[in-house]
């Protein structure tokens, strides 16, 4: 099992969906015509994060901005140094928490309160 897309209801979408597209290098692409306002971002051919306008569901009761967070595992050290790039270029803070159990390291960004994007990779292997 992988993850399929996490949707993110948002208040600033277009906030979002520049972080989404110049940050963490997703591209912006078709997305059935619903009434609501929103993106969707792909990775790979596919949709993995579908952002939402929050105006719609505060109406039927529920809050936003919502989401505990999204994780994208990059498995290229390569595509890990150009994410850290974009983010120094973009001037976007984060925090990196390695997990040496698991031997990855983790990278969060905050894009507004309450939703959390978190990039991670495997730690280099230890040297003999």
């Amino acid at each position: 099992m992988k993850l399929d897309h996490a949707t993110i209801v948002t208040t600033n979408l277009e906030a979002a969906r520049n972080f989404f597209r110049n940050v963490a290098g997703l591209t912006e692409g078709k997305r059935p015509p619903f009434s609501i306002r929103g993106y969707w971002l792909y990775a790979r051919g596919r949709a993995v994060i579908h952002l939402v306008s929050s105006c719609v569901r505060e109406q039927i009761g529920r809050t936003s901005p919502r989401i505990d967070h999204a994780a994208f595992r990059m498995e290229n050290p390569a595509e890990w140094e150009a994410l850290l790039e974009r983010l120094r270029v973009h001037g976007v803070s984060y925090q990196l928490t390695e997990v040496p159990s698991a031997r990855e390291l983790q990278l969060f960004v905050e894009l507004e309160p309450g939703v959390v994007v978190e990039f991670v990779t495997a730690l280099p292997a230890p040297r003999i």
